[in-house]
């Protein structure tokens, strides 16, 4: 329940404070006074999107505050989910929007985005205008309303995510057939290219290998001539390198004696006469296994030939890309061989889905059969209530394929005379005929829903006299069982309210500003007076007025 809204700067609102009782309350106010304003910043807390230019002029921000009584709710869940303040009692909604088009909002202090402010609000407060009326020409609304009556919520949900999952199978499915049929189109040239690699045999790090072995093969007789010289210049008799380093080591041990720094020039000239004399007969068996090999190196060239020509016909770079792609091949081959077993086990997948779906839907199109008779007799019973006896309608359920709200095709059929032909309603009923039926539809989905309140914005439209009062009627027995606020411009339906505000316009020189009471019991058969009368406020009005509040 709505309890108090506060506004800031807001349009032509500098400070408004309005506390609002339970029950049935009416908002009455002349034309362009502003209720249109309160209802919009009202609005802005319930998540709609706001607008730097409803700022009040010359104001740097505007701040709408709501406070509701929400102890009647189970709304913890909710607050839980999103990671929010809960206050088991109460619930505050803040807007604070900036001139330079920056917006925050808060529940409960805790700054919240505006998704989280709607679905908070679609809990707390029903906003019903006269546009909405456009809603029972609208076949999704007229099958919610059903699935509403019928309590389908559960059931709704179930067939929902059965529905998502055959969707999701279903494009597994299609995609899948696509894949394989691309697949297959190309699958001799990938099983061709597949082959070539397989008979490749390749190796990781092979490309490497063989070019240095080709390199030395192609060099063999320039190589062995060179160890051969190298192993003369170490290991000669008469000018080797090994014996000058001999002769040099003696001569430095026989200084020893004498010269003691001679101790170093010992170790270092031993170091390297043994690392040489161990080279030297590396150096000669290297020499001697060193051998020119035509075949091997026709063989190399063959084999890096067969690397550079799959390379070159991949546009790749490395033996390690080509085995990668080998690999990714396979798996191509693979899934192709096992693409018959894919089918079959998304096809199996899919008729279970298709099963499951085929039974819920079946379940909320018997569910929406029995609501559809419930709402039929109900509305023309409120119908007569609301002074149209004589109407006809019917709620025609018809089957459609399959989509997210079931298998049911629903249309509203209306006609406002016993024998009159039946007919969408959006093609046969007058805008008065309309806004009762409307209100007939939110005062038997609103228990059912169990709104915790609802606003009725000039839902009158089209009215007047008796009719103006047994809509204000249906609005108080609303009220008793939950917050009803109407704004309206006729007295008969403000007469039924069980408290009444004014909307009106403070007016000075140079200033404008929309403000809001409550009337006492003397202001209100003013007021009722002005709206039977217009500008000249007469006895007579003043007497209906106090007729119309069985005063």
């Amino acid at each position: 329940m709505l309890q108090s809204l506060s506004i800031r700067n807001y349009a032509l609102i500098s400070r408004l404070e309005i506390d609002f009782p339970a029950g049935f309350s009416v908002i009455s106010g002349e034309t362009g006074a502003g209720k249109s304003i309160i209802l919009g910043a009202l609005s802005l807390i319930l998540g709609q999107r706001a607008d730097a230019k409803s700022i009040k002029q010359n104001a740097d921000k505007c701040l709408i505050e709501g406070v509701f009584n929400i102890s009647s709710y189970r709304l913890a869940s909710f607050f839980k989910e999103k990671n929010l303040e809960y206050d088991p009692q109460s619930c505050i909604l803040r807007r604070e929007i900036w001139s330079s088009g920056k917006s925050r909002a808060f529940i409960n202090d805790s700054p919240a985005c505006l998704n989280d402010l709607k679905e908070l609000g679609a809990y707390l407060i029903d906003i019903h205008s006269q546009h909405q009326n456009l809603l029972l020409a609208d076949n999704h609304f007229q099958l919610q309303v059903l699935d509403v009556l019928a309590q389908n919520r559960e059931l709704k949900n179930d067939y929902q995510s059965v529905y998502k999952k055959y969707v999701s199978i279903n494009k597994q499915l299609h995609a899948a057939k696509e894949k394989i049929k691309r697949q297959q189109a190309e699958e001799d040239y990938i099983r061709f290219q597949f082959n070539q690699l397989e008979e490749a045999h390749l190796q990781v790090d092979e490309q490497a290998a063989l070019e240095e072995e080709q390199k030395v093969l192609s060099h063999a007789e320039e190589i062995k001539s060179g160890l051969y010289r190298i192993g003369q210049t170490l290991s000669t008799d008469e000018n080797g390198v090994i014996v000058a380093l001999k002769e040099a080591l003696n001569t430095a041990q026989s200084l020893q004696k004498i010269y003691p720094a001679a101790e170093e020039i010992i170790e270092r000239l031993r170091a390297v006469y043994l690392d040489l004399k161990d080279l030297a007969p590396d150096i000669d068996l290297r020499q001697e296994n060193m051998e020119f090999k035509p075949e091997r190196l026709q063989e190399v060239a063959r084999r890096l030939d067969l690397i550079y020509s799959l390379q070159h016909k991949h546009n790749l770079d490395s033996v390690e890309e080509l085995i990668s792609l080998h690999e990714y091949l396979s798996n191509q081959i693979n899934e192709i061989d096992r693409s018959e077993e894919e089918l079959e086990h998304l096809g199996k997948e899919l008729s279970e889905a298709y099963a499951q779906l085929s039974k819920l839907a079946e379940m909320l199109s018997q569910s929406r059969k029995k609501a559809a008779k419930d709402l039929e007799k109900q509305l023309v019973a409120q119908a007569g209530v609301l002074g149209m006896p004589h109407i006809r309608f019917t709620a025609e359920l018809s089957p459609k394929s399959f989509d997210a709200t079931g298998a049911d095709e629903v249309c509203y059929l209306f006609s406002a005379n016993k024998n009159g032909e039946l007919k969408p309603v959006v093609q046969t009923a007058s805008g008065g005929e309309i806004s009762r039926l409307m209100l007939g539809i939110k005062s038997l989905i609103a228990g059912t829903m169990k709104l915790p309140g609802i606003i009725f914005d000039e839902i009158d439209a089209g009215v007047s006299g008796e009719i103006a009062g047994r809509i204000g009627g249906v609005m108080r027995r609303m009220g008793t069982t939950m917050q009803v606020i109407a704004i309206t411009h006729l007295p008969q339906i403000a007469a039924r309210g069980e408290s009444h505000f004014l909307v009106y316009k403070d007016e000075t020189k140079d200033l404008a500003e929309t403000q809001i009471r409550r009337l006492s019991e003397q202001e209100r058969i003013r007021e009722i007076a002005q709206m039977l009368s217009g500008a000249d406020l007469t006895e007579a009005a003043i007497e209906n007025a106090k007729a119309l509040l069985n005063i």
